[in-house]
């Protein structure tokens, strides 16, 4: 757990993806038409994925995509589609440093 916690301080956004996910595709792809710039770490392509998995999981977050908006984890697709139609993700990425407007 201490790994993702490091990975996950250093950047306003991080998002742990599968490549092949639809899902992940789909998140990473909002954060890009809103003019944020995320790091993704993709775990079916990094050496450490089980680790990284395993830590999420105690986290709570069982299932990528899995996003942390200044260094807190906000959750996956449900969680950031409704903070979206909410409008309330855009403010949370300006407080976060992920998006200037």
């Amino acid at each position: 757990m201490d790994q993702v916690n490091i990975m996950v301080s250093e950047r306003p956004v991080v998002i742990f993806s599968k490549s092949s996910c639809i899902l992940s595709y789909t998140i990473k792809s909002l954060f890009n038409d809103l003019g944020v710039n995320p790091t993704v770490y993709e775990l079916d392509e990094i050496a450490m994925s089980r680790e990284i998995e395993q830590a999420l999981s105690g986290l709570g977050c069982s299932m990528v995509p899995a996003v942390f908006i200044g260094g807190k984890l906000v959750g996956g697709t449900n969680e950031i589609m409704s903070l979206q139609l909410k409008r309330d993700l855009k403010p949370m990425l300006i407080r976060a440093g992920a998006l200037w407007v």
